[in-house]
């Protein structure tokens, strides 16, 4: 299995986004790769607080970090770009990180 990071929107419909990252984990799943999806991650209760700037920071900073052990990230892009997802392309190309674009055609977009 690849080693993948999973970017989708967080940020703004928090409910409906990661509804549809959960859904971009099963897809990912189901091609045979290993994903993390850090907005999912350190959102959860008692973590981090996306709404308070400095604790978003660092939970975009510690996601990103993955890409020292990751092959290459996902970017899930049926909801649209996010300042985050922008933020992580931006660096990946800067980078010369690996990543794919992909939609899965959700329902809810």
């Amino acid at each position: 299995m690849k080693l993948v990071i999973l970017e989708s929107p967080y940020a703004g419909d928090v409910e409906a986004n990661v509804a549809y990252a959960r859904t971009c984990m099963a897809d990912s799943l189901k091609c045979g790769e290993a994903p993390i999806a850090s907005h999912l991650l350190y959102t959860q209760p008692g973590i981090l607080d996306d709404t308070i700037p400095e604790e978003r920071a660092l939970g975009i900073a510690a996601g990103l970090e993955w890409r020292r052990v990751a092959d290459y990230a996902v970017f899930y892009a049926d909801r649209g770009w996010s300042s985050g997802m922008i933020a992580a392309r931006t660096k990946y190309d800067l980078e010369g990180f690996s990543y794919e674009i992909r939609e899965i055609k959700d329902p809810a977009s």
